[in-house]
């Protein structure tokens, strides 16, 4: 596995939405304007030491109307019952892209 490799691959999901499963809890339902939640999602850029202390690109945050904003990836088996034994294998890699207020967390 490779840090780079896997950030590569959650650059292209998150900024597509593509490639893994969305899923966003009912406090970021209830913001309401959730297209432009996931338009600062898809845009995201500010990576740092602080966080994203692997260089994985699996974590970002955001404010959005007046709520601090996560989101996070997860990896799973393609059946989505236990970790992935290789998240840089998209071949046996189920990534889930969540979005959560950061007091749902």
């Amino acid at each position: 596995m490779t840090a780079a490799k896997i950030a590569a691959l959650n650059d292209a999901a998150r900024t597509k939405l593509t490639g893994c499963r969305v899923v966003i809890t009912p406090g970021v339902a209830d913001l309401g304007d959730v297209g432009e939640i996931f338009e600062q999602v898809c845009s995201y850029a500010d990576f740092n030491e602080r966080n994203d202390a692997h260089g994985e690109h699996d974590f970002g945050s955001f404010e959005f109307a007046g709520k601090l904003v996560f989101w996070k990836f997860d990896y799973y088996d393609l059946d989505l019952l236990m970790r992935s034994p290789d998240p840089s294998d998209p071949a046996v890699t189920a990534r889930v892209l969540t979005v959560m207020l950061a007091e749902e967390y």
